[in-house]
């Protein structure tokens, strides 16, 4: 193996802000843990998470941050922690140098990254690492809501904000004939384009006035307050992002009139031990191996600070219809 660079290139942000925050920088070589992996990437996926953290709404530790949450790549060294290498799920993972991985990372929009071993997942070999690094996020998140938050039976009827982007009978809400015939062609049952039509009319009426099952919601701000008029009595809503911004506070006694359960869970909530992690990583890496699940991805953005604003802009903007990614450093 060639030695490894002094530095790395990363995209970094100063302080929180607007896009224009956006840098590509020199980093110093990431130092590696006992319980880490030293990763070098390959993709990146690009997600609203990455401009919660970017402007703000979640808290960043220190500056300058880096950005991306969602990475694959291959492995440069195993962690050297004799716990790490003698547990179960290590052992039963198979992980090797050289070996195909994913991960969930703050910062993984680098050339090299140093992880927790908790947070890597093994790409099976007939998944190559730029679908991998478009699956990895949203994947996990569906595998586990749909099984923990709500889970979704035979016969329920579940409502998605937005359904073009990721996420039984499907009603979807999306905003252009485009990104619907999209969320038909993956398996939604109806799709309402929210910007013509009366959301919750429609929804009730397909319901016959009865609401549906649960609604993932990765909306936020601009449809909380319709969840509880198309929810039925002992539904589920489970909030799942803040595309549209974060939900305002409001009464408890909101839930009342019709026993609604509501969550706003995340993902670590669901993958926090490995034994979870290794549970749910198998089960979406074996879907996208299959063809089961199928990973539309919009549009491969370069590797540079334009290239990341690019991306976030048009993530935020609507005109996405599928996963934004970043080629970071591909393989020749």
């Amino acid at each position: 193996m060639p030695p490894l660079p002094q530095t790395v290139e990363a995209i970094t942000i100063p302080h929180t802000g607007g896009i224009e925050v956006i840098q590509k920088t020199t980093r110093p070589f990431p130092q590696q843990k006992a319980d880490e992996f030293l990763i070098k990437v390959e993709y990146g996926g690009v997600n609203f998470i990455d401009t919660y953290f970017r402007g703000g709404l979640y808290p960043l530790k220190e500056f300058p941050a880096g950005i991306g949450k969602e990475t694959a790549g291959t492995v440069v060294a195993l962690p050297t922690d004799e716990a790490v290498l003698n547990h179960p799920v290590f052992q039963k993972q198979g992980f090797k140098v050289g070996g195909k991985v994913a991960a969930d990372f703050n910062g993984s929009h680098a050339t090299y990254i140093s992880v927790s071993w908790k947070h890597v997942f093994v790409v099976p070999e007939g998944v190559s690492t730029r679908v991998a690094a478009a699956a990895l996020l949203q994947g996990l998140t569906v595998a586990t809501f749909t099984e923990e938050a709500y889970k979704v039976k035979k016969g329920d009827i579940i409502l998605v904000h937005t359904v073009a982007g990721g996420l039984a009978t499907v009603i979807g809400t999306t905003s252009t004939p485009e990104k619907a015939e999209l969320a038909k062609a993956h398996g939604a049952d109806y799709v309402i384009l929210y910007k013509s039509e009366d959301t919750v009319k429609r929804v009730l009426e397909i319901t016959n006035g009865q609401g549906v099952d649960a609604i993932f919601d990765g909306v936020g701000k601009d449809t909380f307050d319709a969840d509880f008029e198309m929810i039925k009595r002992k539904g589920t809503i489970v909030a799942v992002g803040n595309a549209s911004g974060a939900i305002p506070p409001f009464s408890i006694f909101k839930l009342v009139p019709k026993n609604v359960r509501l969550l706003r869970p995340t993902l670590y909530g669901y993958i926090a031990e490995p034994e979870e992690a290794d549970y749910y990583g198998n089960k979406l890496f074996k879907l996208v191996e299959s063809g089961e699940l199928k990973v539309n991805i919009f549009k491969e953005y370069p590797f540079s600070a334009e290239g990341v604003q690019d991306a976030q802009r048009d993530l935020t903007t609507g005109k996405t219809t599928g996963k934004v990614i970043i080629a970071i450093d591909p393989p020749k």
